[in-house]
Order: structure tokens, then sequence, then C-alpha cells
């Protein structure tokens, strides 16, 4: 047991994973040289950012027109010092989940470090702590401008405890390379596309290089891996990966956290409200689902990529369905994402 005990507040468990030494540096999964070599060549210092760019925290980082409690009538009705407060700390809000999020990457890839049994792994893992530890960085920089940051939501800590708890380097790998940097990347593409904020877009231009090259190690070394695993681990595997969809899409129903709670405190906005608000929003036909026209995560990219990589049993296909997602192999999405983020493998 570690003597050293953790700060107070600080959430702490032990898990089990396998350390791994690896004598063997060559690697059968030859595109592994290749994203290493990318993961070199793009490295970037966050401090080379213009963080002398002035942040109005009281002007939305994304614009209005694709902000979509802008476009509600409750908004509409609050007054101006509770609007800008509003947009403050819901943007806050949202950043903090990716600055949070980019810590789980952190631990996740340095489980992947020294659990992974090919050395090359080893080697794309190391490049992804580096990667993650600068994002860590950079997105406190940029939290740090606009309000304190807000906890991370109950359901993605779940998920990313879920997945270091798993004691299983494949399961890491499903649950962060590809469920969270999956659902990462499509967030900071949207992000990338929606903000007029120079040192925001900037930011964003970078992390996307990198979250498009950690999907791609995922889906580079997952697939070779499980195509010559036993049928039974196989299913385990497809099993994992559909709980933590699961929690992902059950997580996602749910809009009122005590993060977000706490945000409309800060505004000074009634709970009843806002709901009363969310209700009349949606009689309108303004919702916070997806518009027509924009990438869903599960089915767009998730899904396909988990179908080329052998996660999706005909068992599994059956309760995916069952829960409303469309199982289409289609990878459109992802090749038409390819030019704006070079490091994503999707061919």
């Amino acid at each position: 047991m570690n003597s050293v005990q953790p700060k107070k507040g600080t959430d702490c468990y032990e898990t089990l994973m396998q350390v791994v030494w690896s004598n063997d540096y060559e690697s059968p999964i030859a595109k592994l040289d290749d994203l290493y070599h990318n993961a070199k060549e793009n490295q970037w210092n966050a401090s080379d950012l213009d963080w002398d760019t002035p942040i109005d925290p009281s002007n939305p980082t994304i614009s209005k027109d694709h902000h979509t409690y802008c476009r509600m009538p409750f908004y509409r009705k609050l007054s101006k010092p509770q609007q800008e407060d509003f947009l403050a700390h819901s943007t806050t809000h949202i950043l903090s989940q990716f600055l949070h999020c980019e810590q789980g990457a952190l631990l996740t890839a340095a489980a992947l470090a020294h659990s992974a049994p090919d050395s090359k792994a080893k080697l794309n893992a190391a490049t992804q702590i580096v990667d993650e530890a600068r994002h860590v960085e950079a997105y406190k920089k940029y939290v740090d401008k606009i309000a304190p940051p807000y906890p991370l939501a109950p359901w993605m800590k779940r998920l990313i405890d879920s997945t270091l708890q798993s004691n299983n380097f494949c399961k890491v790998m499903i649950g962060m390379n590809i469920i969270v940097e999956g659902l990462a990347l499509n967030a900071f593409n949207r992000m990338y596309q929606q903000t007029e904020e120079p040192l925001l877009k900037s930011l964003t231009f970078n992390i996307i290089r990198d979250e498009a090259r950690h999907v791609s190690f995922g889906q580079i070394y997952l697939a070779p891996t499980i195509a010559n695993i036993h049928e039974d681990e196989r299913e385990d595997l497809a099993q994992f990966t559909f709980d933590i969809i699961n929690i992902l899409l059950q997580g996602q129903k749910n809009v009122m956290d005590s993060g977000f709670l706490k945000v409309l405190e800060m505004s000074n906005i009634d709970v009843k409200d806002f709901t009363a608000g969310l209700k009349e929003a949606e009689q309108l036909g303004i919702s916070r689902q997806l518009p027509p026209g924009q990438i869903h995560s599960v089915k767009d990219l998730m899904m396909p990529a988990l179908i080329r990589i052998g996660l999706v049993t005909p068992r599994t296909k059956e309760l995916f369905e069952k829960a409303g997602i469309p199982v289409t192999a289609d990878l459109d999405v992802l090749a038409a994402m390819r030019p704006a983020t070079p490091n994503l493998i999707c061919q």
C-alpha cells in the first residue's frame, strides 16, 4: 500500500494493470512506425500560443448561431447580466469537460505504455502521454481565462473509471482511444468550425491533429489484435464496448448534473425556470439534439470504426439495435474528415 496519501478531495483507487516488458523491438503492424513518426513530427508547445489574446467571458467562444441555448426563448428572457454570466459559465463547463477528460486520457495512455505487449505500441502510447499532458496544460490555461473549472460530468467519470479499472490493455484502448477520443475528436471538430475566438481556434486545431492520431493508434493496433484472439475473448471485448457506449448514451440524456446546476446558480437562473425553458424550446422544435447535417459521434464515427476492427459481434449487434443505435459500416463520414485530420486512418 502506498504510504503517500492523496490530497483531500482527490479520487483514488487501485488497479491491477499488468506490466509487460518486450524484448522484441520490431512489430508486425507496420503502420505503427508511420504513426510514431507523425507523432514526433507534429509535436507543439502550448506555451507558444498567443496567451495574451484578450477573451471577453461575456461573449460566447461559440458563435450564437451555433449555440443551442442562445436560440431558446428562455435565454432571451434573461437580463443582459444573466445572459453574460450564463454564456461565461456554460462555456467554462464545456471546456472543463475537455480539461478533465484530457487528464483521463493521460492516465489511460500511461496504462497502455506499461501494459501493451508490443514495443511499438509502447512508443506510440508514450507520445500520447506527452500529447495529453500538453492538452491538460493548455485547457487549464484557457479555462482560467474565463472562470474556475467545473467538475467532470458523473457519467464521463464513470466511463473513464470503468476503462482504467478494466485491467486489460485492449479494454483500456477501446475505452479511451476509440470511445472517449472518438467523442472528443467530433466535439473538437465542431468547436473548431463554430468558434471565432482566435486563441481557442488555434488551440483546437493543434489538439485535433493529436486526437486524430490517438484514434488511429487504437484502430491500427486493435484490428489485427482482435482478429487473432479467441472468440470468447472477442465477445468479452465486444460486451465491454457496448457497456461503455451505453454509459455514454445514457449519460448524455441528462444535462442537469451537479456541475451544470452550479452554472445555473452562478448565473442566477432558477432550475425550474430553466427546465420549463427546455420544454418550451422542445415544443418550438428547438432541441439539444444534433440538428440535421451534423455528425453523430456514435452512429457516424465510432460504429463504423468498431465494426471495421471487429468489436461488433452478431450478439452485440442486436444489443446496439435494441438500444436504438444503427449498426453501419459506412466509412464515408470518417473519410470526409480525413483532409482536416490528416493523422486519421479511415481506409
